[in-house]
């Protein structure tokens, strides 16, 4: 296996100035739809980069202040409108226009907009997003509900806000050194907050429904994360910091398909592949790796390493340097 090499890529940086205006529109709308642009001058800069994960798309945009605009002219003229864009905005301010509401989100915001209604997005310095473009049925939300959360910062000053900001922006950075499967996990879990927040902004979560046991979840996992180093992390542990019983943490995983502690052992796989193929970790040895995400044992952490990737730790480190020659 080697790292994902899938990642469509479109620059100013080689198109001659007075193209740069035509170019950058036709770039945005392959990616998002067909769009209208105005910018402030006509020498422009911007990247985007585009890269699928399953039925989803990872999209990062960097460019000088611009304005968009999505019609009804030219949503009518579009095809395969049927998607929403989940879109973090990582540096920069802008102005959202969508459903009636004319919105200002500064950077480290998270909204939602229907590619399939029109919408004015605006930003007036240099700006980068991180965002998921994905089939509007993948949210399971009815018309009338999704109008209401278009166009409105979501969730940012919830705890669950909080939890989805860095881990959308992780995952539009990172998933190509992911698995396929591991990648469209991950994203199902991104799509799962948003759901979540969606159902709090709605006022439809209670104590006592499905959707708090995927907070609870969902809260568990990120517990996970941000502790996949303590080699000492094990379903006792997880339940105690969660104020929960060891039944009922395996009675949350049950709908994964997967126990809590395999859980916890492909997570860590996750981050020390991610590790071999990263050059600034060539002076770790691979037992140090592994040690680093919680594998006390070295030979331990490469039976199951191989057993999940196909390939011992060394011939992936190998395959990850001749693939960056």
């Amino acid at each position: 296996m080697s790292p994902d090499s899938s990642t469509t890529l479109h620059t100013t940086d080689s198109v001659p100035t007075h193209r740069r205006r035509a170019y950058w529109r036709e770039a945005l709308s392959q990616t998002f739809g067909a769009v209208d642009i105005s910018v402030p001058e006509e020498v422009y800069s911007g990247t985007v980069r585009v890269s699928p994960l399953g039925r989803i798309r990872r999209v990062t945009v960097e460019g000088d202040p611009m304005q968009t605009l999505r019609t009804r002219r030219l949503i009518a003229r579009s095809a395969n409108d049927d998607h929403v864009v989940v879109m973090l905005l990582s540096r920069g301010n802008a102005r959202v226009e969508q459903d009636t509401r004319d919105v200002h989100v500064r950077s480290g915001s998270l909204f939602v907009y229907d590619r399939a209604r029109p919408l004015q997005l605006t930003f007036p310095e240099p700006f980068q997003t991180k965002s998921l473009v994905l089939p509007r049925h993948v949210l399971d939300l009815s018309e009338s509900d999704l109008r209401r959360i278009t166009a409105s910062p979501l969730g940012s000053e919830s705890a669950l806000g909080a939890l989805l900001t860095p881990f959308l922006s992780q995952l539009v950075d990172t998933a190509a050194t992911y698995p396929q499967q591991t990648g469209e996990s991950l994203a199902r879990t991104v799509v799962d907050l948003v759901q979540t927040l969606t159902e709090e902004r709605l006022g439809a979560a209670a104590s006592d429904t499905p959707t708090a046991a995927r907070i609870s979840l969902l809260r568990v996992r990120a517990y996970i994360d941000q502790h996949l180093t303590d080699p000492d992390l094990t379903p006792d542990v997880i339940a105690r910091a969660h104020h929960i019983s060891v039944r009922y943490l395996h009675k949350l995983f049950e709908g994964e398909d997967i126990t809590v502690s395999r859980w916890v052992q492909q997570r860590r796989l996750e981050q020390c592949r991610r590790d071999l193929a990263c050059r600034s970790m060539a002076g770790l040895t691979i037992a140090a790796v592994g040690h680093r995400w919680g594998f006390n044992s070295a030979a331990h952490f490469s039976r199951v390493f191989r057993a999940a990737y196909g390939v011992s730790p060394a011939e992936w480190r190998n395959s990850a340097v001749l693939e960056a020659a």
